[in-house]
């Protein structure tokens, strides 16, 4: 694991890209990664010049001769809550650049833009239990305690119930909040649950995967350890209807959940961990601000 101090500093910096590159491409006074999230319905009145058309209320301007536009104000207080897969499926990939590590800095980056504007951050780490719960809160002190919950955390189970975690995450939160679902998804039967928890939050699910589960080099027979049974099977890595199984499976499942959050009208963004994340951050904001969803 990087020095914390090492950590910090590239998380502020990516941070700083993050903010800067959303802002650059936003018209106005524009101030905010999460905008568009923290807003509640307030009131019609009848269009002007210069307004947003997609905020028309066609119903009521189809009951009169005017055109009406929805006005919104900012909520008082805007939740940001992470939802954290720390099981065993996550600690795969390259030195200080395994899943944990994104998932932990990606929430790390917006748990610094989030605290900028003023809201309120919480987490919930999970395997197949409930390994670190931080009620949300605010202030710069609030960010070191997120950060060393996550990064100092040593999960006491291996397995994935992503199921159990969503619903212990409904449980908690009670008003609408924003969601950021992080984990490899590496689970069955989680979508009835994560459909729920869409309706009934703002989602943004981030599909964390390592190149090892779309490829692995030709070795021909080679023993490989399932991080979360701690079995070990033996494969042949060499066999091209392996090689085609596992890019094939990975893919179509890949694409199932990019289909529902897109259902759901919750965010779905795909990392690889041998990218640069920071630019698919940046795109997904755009998009949020711009009020599609993708």
């Amino acid at each position: 694991m990087e020095n914390f101090r090492e950590l910090l500093y590239k998380l502020r910096k990516y941070e700083i890209r993050v903010r800067k590159a959303v802002n650059s491409k936003m018209q106005g006074d524009f101030h905010s990664v999460f905008k568009g999230s923290g807003l509640e319905f307030d009131d019609v009145r009848a269009y002007q010049y210069g307004d947003d058309v997609r905020t028309i209320d066609w119903n009521v301007s189809a009951k009169g001769h005017d055109v009406y536009i929805k006005t919104f104000k900012e909520e008082k207080e805007q939740n940001v809550f992470f939802i954290l897969d720390v099981s065993g499926s996550q600690y795969i990939g390259k030195q200080n650049a395994q899943k944990i590590d994104i998932g932990r800095e990606i929430c790390g980056v917006l748990t610094f833009s989030a605290l900028k504007e003023g809201s309120s951050v919480g987490l919930l780490c999970f395997s197949n239990q409930r390994e670190k719960y931080i009620k949300p809160k605010k202030g710069a002190k609030h960010a070191y305690q997120m950060l060393g919950g996550m990064f100092n955390l040593a999960p006491q189970s291996f397995k994935t119930n992503l199921t159990k975690a969503m619903h212990l995450a409904m449980s908690i939160i009670r008003r609408k909040s924003i969601i950021v679902l992080v984990s490899d998804f590496v689970d069955e039967n989680y979508e009835p649950t994560l459909k729920a928890m869409a309706r009934k939050h703002d989602l943004i699910v981030i599909h964390v995967a390592d190149e090892r589960e779309t490829a692995l080099p030709a070795l021909g027979i080679v023993p490989l350890l399932d991080k979360e049974t701690q079995k070990t099977i033996w494969v042949n890595t060499s066999s091209a209807e392996f090689q085609g199984k596992l890019s094939g499976n990975f893919e179509q499942k890949r694409a199932a959940l990019e289909k529902l959050c897109q259902q759901q009208q919750a965010n779905y963004l795909f990392v690889n961990t041998t990218e640069d994340y920071v630019p698919r951050l940046v795109k997904l904001f755009r998009i949020r601000n711009l009020g599609g969803k993708r």
